[in-house]
């Protein structure tokens, strides 16, 4: 099939990207001049496992190509992904300026039969404005909207669309439900699911999801703080419930609040849903606050040790994404923290694998940025794990004892056994673990 995809962030970039790798041609479009030019020059704008390689191999095999055409791309396309961004607005909802008016522009694009695939993560009831926007203009024969919501994990994105566990497509048109199950169906030979299903419980499928795996977070966080308060140990309590085949291990883990480019901003979404249709989603607005205050309960403990001034004291921080494997510092409380560390008067080095570059433009030189893990440690009074990078994992704990001031270290992702830890001597403290 010749496909367009309309937007080259993150979800776009992969869509287009995997979708090359079976076999389609690709066209990804953007309005940026600059980021076009360098993925053309195989400089790609963000850090993603196994992507690079990705484009890198079907650019020179002529099957995904970059530009910034609209035109061109939506005339020479048999089906057409929007993969745009929804940013939230100030009372939560989803901002669908960018969607709308793409919509509005492809009508003076579309010639032939064309499927549009919503791939933005959109409230419900957005198909059917696109699908009204068509209509002024065009005869519905040339056209069918479909949505088709993308469940991708950062840091294992490309595995995730070349391998997913399930795809999702609403549709109201029998045209298009067979266009897409030929789409999807290199991708789920293994067996696994297409879901065919109406336009609206597709949109809201995806809002399901992310706010679900949110509310598991936050109630974890929540007995995270239960068991600091009775002696108990949150990791036997992962361990203990995480087995039961009802409940399942994933996304068992507490820590310091979720965060990303997903689930703050969907959680949020759902909620404003929610409220226009005059339902008052209790659950939600719980998941919210947990997630607001559980930074608030890891920054006690470090001004417990230190003081609430922290004027005079150097911190280092191991960790700027909000979660392993990406350069992603959307929401990441890391950011947060570090703002709050500031005001109270710390100076700070920090140390990511991948993320400083993007926590620099967010900063500036506000930070110290260390060009590698151990040099973030010279002369600071305290260490601070906010992201679970792998390489953080076993450190040289003799380097740690004798570049820490003080010994305290602040694990906010539960990296290490606080037993070992006090065994080296270190003032060390985590989330739900005494």
């Amino acid at each position: 099939m010749k496909i367009a995809v309309i937007g080259t962030g993150y979800v776009g970039l992969v869509t287009g990207t995997c979708l090359s790798e079976t076999g389609h041609h690709v066209i990804c479009v953007d309005n940026n001049l600059d980021k076009i030019k360098n993925l053309n020059a195989g400089i790609v704008p963000i850090y993603e496992p196994g992507l690079e390689l990705l484009i890198d191999r079907n650019t020179k095999s002529h099957r995904l190509s970059f530009t910034t055409d609209l035109k061109s791309a939506v005339e020479n396309s048999d089906i057409v992904f929007l993969a745009l961004p929804t940013p939230p607005g100030e009372d939560g909802s989803a901002d669908l300026s960018y969607v709308l008016s793409v919509a509005t522009e492809l009508t003076n694009y579309i010639h032939k039969y064309t499927i549009i695939v919503n791939k933005s993560t959109v409230p419900v009831g957005t198909a059917e404005k696109i699908k009204s926007i068509l209509s002024n203009s065009l005869s519905p024969d040339f056209y069918d909207v479909v949505s088709n919501p993308e469940f991708l994990r950062e840091g294992v994105a490309v595995d995730d669309f070349l391998r997913p566990d399930r795809v999702v497509v609403g549709s109201d048109s029998e045209k298009a439900t067979q266009w897409m199950k030929q789409l999807y169906d290199p991708f789920v030979r293994q067996g696994n699911p297409i879901y065919f299903m109406d336009l609206r419980s597709a949109e809201l499928t995806k809002y399901a999801a992310n706010a679900y795996l949110a509310m598991r977070i936050s109630f974890m966080n929540e007995m995270a703080n239960l068991c600091e308060h009775t002696g108990a140990n949150v990791d036997m309590v992962r361990l203990g419930i995480g087995s039961d085949n009802r409940i399942g291990k994933r996304f068992l883990f507490p820590g310091i609040g979720y965060g990303g480019s997903c689930f703050p901003k969907d959680v949020n979404a759902l909620y404003y849903t929610s409220q226009q249709h005059n339902y008052h989603f209790k659950i939600l607005e719980s998941v919210m606050e947990v997630n607001k205050l559980q930074k608030n309960y890891f920054i006690k403990k470090l001004f417990d040790r230190l003081g609430n001034s922290l004027h005079g004291i150097k911190l280092a921080i191991w960790g700027l994404s909000f979660k392993p494997n990406t350069d992603d510092i959307r929401a990441a409380p890391a950011l947060e923290m570090i703002e709050i560390f500031l005001n109270a008067g710390a100076s700070i080095s920090v140390y990511d694998p991948e993320a400083m570059n993007n926590v620099r433009q967010f900063f500036g030189d506000r930070l110290n940025y260390a060009n590698e893990m151990y040099d973030a440690l010279n002369d600071a009074d305290a260490l601070l794990i906010l992201t679970e990078w792998s390489e953080f994992r076993s450190p040289d704990f003799d380097i740690l004892q004798s570049k820490l001031k003080n010994k305290i270290i602040g694990d906010g992702r539960n990296v290490y056994d606080p037993k070992m830890m006090k065994e080296l001597g270190f003032d060390y403290f985590s989330v739900g673990r005494n």
